[in-house]
């Protein structure tokens, strides 16, 4: 199987609403990630769309990275396009994971220009959620099965 690029999408949820607000921040912050990396900026690009979402477009040599960002939502979308065979953009998708700090994270993960079959072209998902979303999450299910325990002795 042959490709020739790498695509990485990422939705992040429940960022820190710091993080989602600072346009000029995650623009550095972009700019870093990339250039630790070993990627070539060619061209940098942001646009306010309305109040609290906002877009940075970077152009790569090596491809291209989109984030659009909802305030209110507390969410972020992540594209990362990579034109290599063997490219890693998960290198870059840990630090944007690092910077916005979500509590959930639901990735797909594309392998571009696959030349193969087509059966072997789904996309490889995956989601996470934080620790402490784990804990507040299994706590509450707890509390659920309990209160329906009680309920059911009662009758």
């Amino acid at each position: 199987m042959k490709i020739i690029a790498r695509h990485l999408t990422a939705d992040l949820y429940n960022c820190k609403e710091n993080k989602l607000l600072d346009m000029e921040m995650t623009v550095a912050s972009l700019r870093r990630l990339t250039e630790e990396a070993g990627l070539h900026i060619l061209q940098v690009d942001t646009q306010v769309i309305e109040k609290g979402h906002f877009v940075v477009l970077l152009a790569l040599k090596e491809g291209h990275l989109a984030l659009h960002t909802y305030t209110e939502l507390r969410y972020a979308a992540g594209d990362i396009f990579l034109c290599d065979a063997d490219a890693e953009p998960e290198t870059l998708f840990k630090g944007l994971r690092s910077f916005f700090k979500p509590e959930k994270i639901r990735t797909t993960f594309l392998k571009r220009g696959d030349f193969g079959k087509a059966k072997d072209m789904k996309p490889k998902i995956k989601s996470r959620v934080a620790p402490l979303r784990r804990i507040h999450n299994t706590g509450a299910k707890v509390i659920r099965l309990l209160a329906r325990r009680n309920r059911k002795k009662n009758f």
